[in-house]
């Protein structure tokens, strides 16, 4: 297997597990086939097959072709991987992720957090820890003030190493 196709894999896996991942791993070995044809190598059904094509082809990562079919009139379409697409849609993937970081990093820089040391899961923002006049919605302990700035830090790395990625 090629480094496209690995990287394939590893995008079919993010989209549908290992249904996808089978499906994939079939149009590389079929080059172009039916959505029956897929299902018959795969074993998987044929309506999974189907819904996993069709969100690959949303992503532009699979293309079809539908042909008529003479005996019955109804149309067959025949499915092929677009491989060119595949750094495009990795790309814009890496642009989402890294705006999603980009608010959460924003709303971390913005706020002053209030953990429980007793419970160990609870960090509230001062807003909602004033509002239960930072006590523990939990276990009723007083909260404390929690240092944010490793999730900063953590945060901009993330976010540094995607924009990197990003103009490669």
């Amino acid at each position: 297997m090629s480094l496209i196709d690995d990287e394939l894999m590893k995008v079919a896996s993010l989209l549908g597990e290992d249904e996808a991942v089978k499906i994939v791993r079939s149009l590389v070995k079929l080059k172009e086939a039916t959505d029956d044809a897929i299902a018959n190598d795969t074993g998987v059904r044929l309506n999974i097959v189907r819904k996993v094509l069709y969100k690959l082809y949303d992503k532009t990562l699979v293309s079809c072709t539908r042909v008529r079919d003479e005996k019955t009139g109804w149309y067959i379409f025949y499915w092929k991987l677009q491989p060119d697409q595949l750094d495009a849609f990795v790309r814009s993937r890496k642009k989402r992720t890294a705006e999603k970081l980009r608010t959460r990093l924003e709303y971390e820089n913005s706020h002053n957090f209030f953990v429980c040391n007793k419970c160990g899961n609870i960090r509230l923002p001062f807003e909602e820890a004033i509002e239960s006049a930072f006590r523990c919605p939990k276990c009723n302990s007083q909260l404390t003030d929690s240092d944010n700035s490793k999730i900063v830090d953590e945060l901009s790395k993330m976010i540094q190493k995607l924009e990197s990625e990003i103009k490669e």
